[in-house]
């Protein structure tokens, strides 16, 4: 479990076959073989530790659900390391199981905030509420806003500083994790109509 509150943005070493390496210093300080570690919201364990690096193997499903195919060399991920029971909880809480990807539609400048807008597929919208949390590439957002085809989030300037979610571009694909509360109770709701 993660709170979506990036730790330290990494930079990809190389991805390949399966496996992801990752440059990284804060992360990598304590880090033990077995560790979950979030990246860019995803729950991946770390299978080696190398000097500058970690290392985890990608499972199929996952490449199917998030982005992680499109990392290459040289591009930034978010990081967190699962939390531990004396962990504040300033996020909110975060499986690192993300669900499906949305788009990036665009960025627009509110005072020093940068709003930023997502569609996504109408099975996945439905679980996104107003003022309900969301995480972006693992990030803890509030939404602001929701319409039939999309949600905007907020983006404070530390998050814009400490984040990937500004280097994005339009039109790239992003992790998006749902409320899990949403999830149950729409699960609960079917199953009580049956």
């Amino acid at each position: 479990m993660f709170t979506g509150i990036v730790e330290e943005v990494g930079t990809v070493h190389s991805h390949q076959n399966g496996t992801l390496a990752i440059r990284c210093d804060r992360i990598r300080e304590d880090a033990a073989l077995g560790d979950s570690i979030a990246i860019n919201g995803v729950d991946l364990t770390i299978s080696t530790i190398a000097d500058t690096t970690l290392s985890f193997d990608v499972m199929t499903e996952t490449y199917r659900r998030a982005n992680l195919t499109e990392l290459g060399s040289g591009d930034a991920v978010n990081l967190e390391r699962s939390v531990s029971a004396s962990t504040r909880l300033s996020g909110h809480i975060v499986r690192g199981v993300v669900e499906t990807t949305c788009t990036l539609d665009s960025f627009t400048p509110e005072g020093e905030a940068l709003i930023a807008r997502y569609l996504v597929e109408p099975e996945f919208l439905k679980f996104i509420v107003m003022k309900g949390p969301v995480a972006i590439d693992g990030v803890s957002l509030t939404v602001m806003r929701r319409d039939a085809e999309s949600f905007a989030v907020s983006l404070v300037q530390y998050t814009q500083q400490n984040t990937n979610l500004t280097r994005r571009q339009v039109g790239d694909q992003i992790n998006l994790e749902t409320d899990i509360f949403a999830r149950y109770v729409e699960q609960l709701l079917k199953e009580r109509s049956n």
